[in-house]
């Protein structure tokens, strides 16, 4: 596969992973999570961030002692949903982790964030304010924090890329299709570096009660940390999460340049549409 110049026998520009950040039920960096999940710890618990003694569910992966203003400006975040303070927080570390200048190339470094469902909490917030104070009193900040693409366009803006800019939506597929897509931004010369990954944070009263109604989420109150089986006969459901995660994708030859550290190489993705 290796050629003198960096390319694959095939011609493509090879495309290799130089940074890593992630804010998850199990930690709050890529270090923390990866120490816990190698020592067996589960991140489900009672969720704490709304009353559900009238759900059916009572647990879910939350991110725990996150604090957003760590991380982006304390103005700004009030102008954000959860979803893009757990994505900004992992982008900022895996730029770090990176070594990347990014203001030095900013129109050759892009990014790919993708997310199944936006600003969950941002609109049930909306939603209660128009309710309760019509319409002339509802947060015009509503709309930027809901809609799903924003995380993608916030990490944009502040860690300041200029290249290309996309927001995958596909459910539970999303965060592979980012790094995918982002893969291919490098290989057809449109960047030299992608920030790519995923955000969610559907830990809502919105989220529990209507992925609830379609039998979706585990029962098993009683037994949070094992509920999540979903290869067992006896499974009866997913739980619900929340986390953000990004990897920095970097064309070799570029990433060789600048002496980056090298985690591992893609070496290709597929797609296809089925269940």
């Amino acid at each position: 596969m290796n050629s003198e110049n960096g390319a694959s026998l095939n011609g493509r520009r090879r495309v290799v992973i130089t940074g890593l950040g992630a804010v998850t039920p199990l930690g709050l960096d890529v270090e923390s999570t990866w120490s816990s999940l190698l020592a067996g710890e589960s991140g489900a618990a009672e969720i704490t961030q709304f009353d559900h003694s009238d759900y059916p569910v009572h647990f879910a992966c939350e991110v725990k002692d996150f604090d957003a203003t760590e991380w982006i400006e304390r103005k700004a975040a009030r102008r954000m949903d959860r979803f893009t303070h757990l994505i900004l927080a992992a982008a900022r570390q895996a730029v770090a982790d990176s070594g990347l200048e990014v203001e030095k190339e900013a129109g050759r470094i892009g990014a790919a964030v993708a997310t199944g469902i936006g600003g969950l909490q941002s609109f049930q917030d909306c939603y209660d304010q128009l309710l309760e104070r019509g319409p002339d009193r509802v947060n015009p900040f509503s709309i930027p924090s809901i809609i799903p693409n924003l995380g993608a366009g916030w990490v944009s803006i502040e860690l300041g890329t200029r290249g290309p800019l996309l927001s995958e939506c596909t459910a539970c597929a999303a965060s592979n299709m980012a790094i995918g897509d982002g893969a291919d931004e490098i290989r057809l010369d449109r960047a030299d570096v992608m920030l790519c990954g995923g955000t969610e944070a559907a830990v809502t009263q919105v989220g529990i009660a209507g992925f609830g109604a379609m039998r979706a989420l585990s029962r098993r109150n009683d037994d949070p940390a094992r509920a999540s089986r979903p290869f067992d006969a006896g499974r009866d459901g997913f739980v619900m999460g929340e986390a953000g995660a990004l990897l920095v994708l970097e064309e070799l030859e570029h990433a060789k340049a600048r002496g980056a550290k090298i985690y591992a190489e893609v070496a290709g993705y597929g797609l296809s549409s089925d269940a």
